[in-house]
């Protein structure tokens, strides 16, 4: 068992957080990651007052561990899905895209500690300025929604180590053991992981996406709304079709795909869907269920570890 700020912050086995994701992080899968030693989060984003209070029960039916709820404070319902974090007794939440300002009063009345996600030592400094309890830095590699800044994990993540007094969690680049030993090494605390947990058992998404998960090359990922809400994707032809409107004139499956394109668990397929991926999708090569995740993240770390000890002249 681990031994940090994040673990005490989580009140967790292991510094490992289940990555929020829209429609897919919900309340069956958080379950099995909690279970599991890590930090399950039940993803907030798209869902209504009444279907994620019906998650959290979910959750809440199938594991006695400590589990959280993503919160966008962007969203127009932020302040009610607090509402029901705090009345679900939910210890710990983490929160993105938004400011954590004029959430923190409700936040420290409830004895709740929270997580912000961060792209840059700017809005990492003023998070911290806020109340919150740590930050989750997230690299221009992570799936989904990333910041505009472009700057990755392995530097965003000693930056905030050395700017900030509170802990560090790394997010965007991590599926294996290797890339849990680079983020300690770089001053974090703790690690986020969404990718990886698409290609596994547990996942509510098609079997199609956690294929080309498993799939994937280096270069299999894009980032589309560059301007607006950047979001890295896998490519596919409808991302293509977006990308390059005119090389695809004539392809009536696609037409009108930058209207039409539906997120994976809205409907398409391997062809028409939307399917937020990190960078990191070139190094998983397997799905497997999520139980075994973290024993083979600490075994692989911990020999990693002794390895680098012995490479560097230690005993």
């Amino acid at each position: 068992m681990v031994k940090n700020r994040i673990v005490e912050i989580t009140g967790t086995k292991y510094p490992f957080i289940l990555g929020p994701m829209r429609l897919i992080t919900l309340g069956e899968m958080a379950a099995a990651v909690s279970n599991s030693g890590g930090f399950g989060q039940i993803a907030a984003s798209g869902l209504s007052s009444d279907r994620l209070l019906l998650e959290v029960k979910k959750a809440r039916a199938l594991t006695d561990q400590p589990f959280g709820i993503n919160i966008p404070l962007y969203r127009k319902n932020a302040f009610d899905a607090l509402e029901i974090a705090i009345d679900a007794g939910i210890k710990t939440i983490t929160t993105s895209a938004g400011n954590p300002a004029k959430f923190m009063k409700r936040i420290k009345e409830a004895d709740l500690k929270v997580l912000h996600k961060v792209s840059s030592k700017e809005m990492a400094l003023k998070t911290q300025s806020c109340g919150v309890d740590a930050v989750i830095a997230t690299g221009f590699e992570a799936g989904g929604h990333v910041g505009r800044q472009g700057t990755t994990t392995m530097c965003i993540v000693p930056q905030l180590a050395d700017a900030l007094n509170i802990p560090v969690v790394a997010a965007g680049g991590i599926a294996d053991a290797r890339g849990v030993v680079a983020a300690f090494a770089l001053g974090a605390e703790g690690v986020e992981l969404g990718t990886r947990f698409v290609a596994t058992d547990e996942c509510p998404t098609p079997d199609f996406f956690k294929q080309l998960i498993v799939e994937a090359g280096s270069d299999s990922t894009i980032l589309l709304g560059k301007d607006a809400m950047p979001i890295r994707v896998l490519r596919n032809r409808v991302v293509d079709m977006i990308q390059n409107p005119d090389k695809h004139q004539e392809d009536k499956h696609l037409r009108g795909a930058d209207a039409d394109a539906q997120y994976i668990q809205s409907g398409g397929d391997a062809d028409t869907a939307i399917m937020p991926a990190g960078q990191i999708s070139g190094v998983i090569k397997q799905i497997e269920s999520i139980g075994k995740i973290f024993p083979e993240l600490m075994k692989g770390a911990i020999l990693l570890t002794q390895q680098l000890k012995t490479m560097f002249g230690g005993e």
